[in-house]
């Protein structure tokens, strides 16, 4: 297990659920909220991940190989980030064009 993470398995959880999943929630938001496209997860959430594993070698001592931890944390942060993006601008949709569309499932709306 901790090969695959490239360490502790509750620095590792804390880091990259707790805090950086946060950050990934909120960037999310953020992209949805100004209307960015879907295409702009993929970036950011690399980012993301990338500060994660820095982080984690630096505060405890994971391992700081390339890929040690990278190919884990990369897709739980893209997942968070894609959530949130698409409740977000399934939300937004529904209260900006009341009128248009309405509410379907938490990831979508559909028209009136």
């Amino acid at each position: 297990m901790t090969a695959l993470l490239g360490g502790a398995s509750g620095p590792f959880l804390v880091m990259t659920v707790v805090v950086f999943g946060s950050a990934a929630f909120l960037t999310g938001h953020a992209l949805a909220q100004n209307w960015r496209p879907a295409w702009q997860i993929l970036p950011a959430t690399v980012l993301l991940a990338a500060a994660d594993r820095f982080l984690l070698h630096a505060l405890f001592g994971a391992e700081s190989a390339p890929f040690g931890g990278f190919p884990l944390a990369a897709p739980i942060l893209a997942l968070m980030t894609a959530a949130a993006y698409y409740v977000t601008r399934a939300r937004k949709m529904v209260q900006q064009y009341p009128w248009l569309y309405k509410r379907r499932g938490p990831f979508g709306w559909r028209e009136k």
